[in-house]
């Protein structure tokens, strides 16, 4: 293994009931890279006629999430009234804070057989300071988000600051979250002014000092090494990290938090019904036994 790389994250599998995604954190061997604690990779999978995705509505405390497409569609809706349509290359952020309430649908015009599913879905942990602030949601179209290509290699910026593009989200904590496209034969640097990083292959392959990481891949990185990734053949990959996260966070379904009496409230608040409802909808998810 390269003297670069920390660890080498293989994705889990998790059905969700119209499709299968991939999980490449919180793992037992790392809980987080910078301020992401969760990372998911959806598909790619073409739904059957008649079928969608169906996440009814489910509660979050203490973090935000961040739903980004390469593939398809996702109707968001939530409690505070917000209803939008995720589309390829575009950015949701939903700051739960204090608590809110959303469900991830397919549309039903969507519905004919033809809606191919790929994406990543990640969540980002707050600040403790802002463990607690009013949820808020924002969308950013795809034309929004700025790009760049260096060394050959295009780059979108979805979150923070790199590759002297910035991210139109007030992100709580310094952070880095690119969408990258390398060229057979490209390489990039890792931006080295983030204590934590990590690269994710979606397809193709990355190589770093000798060691090829593949589809479905993880790879994080040590603090203050040099990181060039090298692609021997077209490859698209998520660049992530950050700064250290301040103290502890516990995960519990869709909890996160830094305080385990808060993750006790959240449980029995989501169980008596205390949390927001989302309009329109009258489904739920039950809390876990």
């Amino acid at each position: 293994m390269s003297g670069a790389i920390e660890l080498l994250l293989t994705t889990s599998p998790h059905d969700i009931g119209a499709f299968e995604v991939r999980r490449a954190l919180p793992k037992r061997e790392r809980r987080h890279i910078g301020p992401f604690v969760f990372f998911d990779h959806l598909g790619p999978a073409t739904l059957a006629p008649g079928a969608g995705m169906d996440v009814r509505p489910h509660p979050h405390i203490g973090l935000a999430t961040v739903t980004y497409l390469f593939d398809g569609e996702i109707m968001h809706r939530d409690s505070l009234g917000y209803v939008q349509a995720i589309q390829p290359g575009a950015l949701n952020w939903m700051v739960a804070g204090r608590g809110i309430v959303h469900s991830e649908r397919t549309a039903a015009d969507k519905r004919d057989g033809s809606l191919t599913m790929h994406g990543i879905q990640t969540w980002v942990a707050l600040p403790p300071a802002l463990e607690e602030c009013e949820p808020s949601f924002a969308h950013h179209p795809a034309a929004t988000l700025p790009t760049t290509t260096q060394d050959g290699v295009w780059l979108k910026c979805i979150l923070g600051e790199a590759y002297g593009l910035k991210a139109p989200v007030a992100d709580p904590w310094p952070i880095f979250y690119l969408h990258a496209e390398f060229p057979a034969g490209s390489a990039l640097a890792l931006p080295a002014n983030y204590a934590e990083r990590g690269a994710y292959v979606v397809s193709g392959a990355l190589e770093v000092d000798g060691t090829t990481t593949e589809p479905g891949t993880l790879a994080v990185f040590k603090e203050g090494t040099h990181v060039t990734l090298r692609a021997a053949t077209p490859t698209r990959a998520m660049l992530l990290g950050g700064a250290t996260l301040p103290g502890e966070r516990t995960i519990w379904w869709n909890f996160v938090s830094s305080d385990k009496d808060r993750l006790a409230k959240a449980k029995a608040d989501w169980k008596a019904g205390n949390f927001p409802k989302v309009p329109g909808e009258t489904e739920f998810i039950p809390l876990p036994e």
